[in-house]
């Protein structure tokens, strides 16, 4: 009842995931990333132990396909579960299991890839990849135009209620709050999509507002 989509900035190494799905609070469960190390979006009849055990995999040096292989082999549920990995270098990796309900699929891109599960049409992945690709600006915007495109061809075939974007920086800081750039959930509402596009908007004029401040103390102390 999910799609999702991560990918990593090749400009400024960033790798984000954002998701939307008829599931309450989908960001506490499909989204996991950590600077430097990678990101992993876990659906379909969900298990959220990918994503600790994924990070941990690639932060122990393991490639995202390596790292998802690892993790589909040691589960005797794999079938139901769609898992998308990618590594701190832009290796993706995705598992469609052949007991995902339909339609049901995955596209993989440069540094990206796109996953969905009981989709109204089987043609959501593929536009939700063309879109990121065809997007421009930051990670944010490319993130929400591939949710975008997954609306338009007909989405969640249940319908829409939570949405989620984690993006992290390329390398880490070693402090959590500094490390994500945006970490926006969108927890229940009629229009998650458009909703969490609102949220990312105030967060960056924070963001800016913040920066600006620390800017402005800098010169101050010269």
């Amino acid at each position: 009842m999910t799609y999702s989509i991560i990918a990593r900035d090749p400009m400024t190494g960033e790798i984000g995931v954002a998701v939307q799905s008829r599931y309450f609070s989908v960001g506490t469960v499909v989204p996991w990333a950590e600077a430097g190390v990678g990101a992993v979006a876990t659906q379909s009849f969900v298990d959220p132990s990918y994503g600790p055990l994924g990070l941990e995999l690639m932060r122990r040096g393991h490639s995202a396909p390596e790292a998802l292989r690892f993790l589909v082999a040691a589960d005797p549920g794999a079938a139901y579960r769609q898992v998308a990995m990618i590594d701190a270098t832009g290796r993706v990796a995705v598992h469609t299991g052949e007991q995902c309900l339909e339609e049901a699929g995955h596209a993989i891109g440069e540094q990206v890839a796109a996953q969905a599960n009981l989709m109204a049409r089987n043609t959501v992945w593929r536009a939700m990849l063309d879109a990121f690709v065809r997007a421009e600006d930051d990670l944010a915007t490319r993130l929400l135009a591939a949710l975008d495109a997954a609306e338009a061809e007909g989405g969640d075939r249940r319908g829409k209620q939570s949405a989620a974007m984690l993006i992290v920086r390329a390398r880490s800081t070693g402090k959590l709050w500094v490390d994500r750039v945006v970490d926006v959930r969108v927890e229940d509402h009629v229009d998650p999509v458009n909703e969490l596009r609102r949220l990312v908007e105030i967060h960056r004029d924070y963001r800016g507002r913040v920066q600006e401040r620390k800017t402005l103390m800098d010169v101050l102390k010269v």
